[in-house]
């Protein structure tokens, strides 16, 4: 009973810590330019902005960051089935 109680509790802090590490890559920013495009990118890779010629491509950001969020669900269901996710690669809770 105890033991499901402390699992939870560290659950809760894990969650928290992974809140908290969000936030700090939010703040990460990265901007370049090449070519006349200029990409600005977060570091929980999400795309700021895209301007080509001073002109923005809303669109197109918003089509990629779409199409990674996929990919990230994707991804994270992949890491589940085959026993990964957060619990494989810390050895589990126990």
């Amino acid at each position: 009973m105890f033991n499901k109680f402390n699992q939870l509790k560290d659950l809760a802090k894990m969650q928290q810590k992974a809140k908290e590490l969000q936030k700090e890559l939010e703040k990460i920013v990265e901007t370049m330019e090449k070519h006349g495009y200029v990409v600005s990118v977060t570091g929980d890779q999400k795309i700021r902005y895209i301007k080509k010629d001073g002109e923005d491509m809303t669109d197109l950001v918003d089509l990629i960051n779409d199409v990674m969020k996929k990919v990230q669900k994707e991804s994270a269901k992949k890491m589940m089935e085959m026993g990964g996710g957060i619990g494989g690669l810390l050895g589990g809770l126990k």
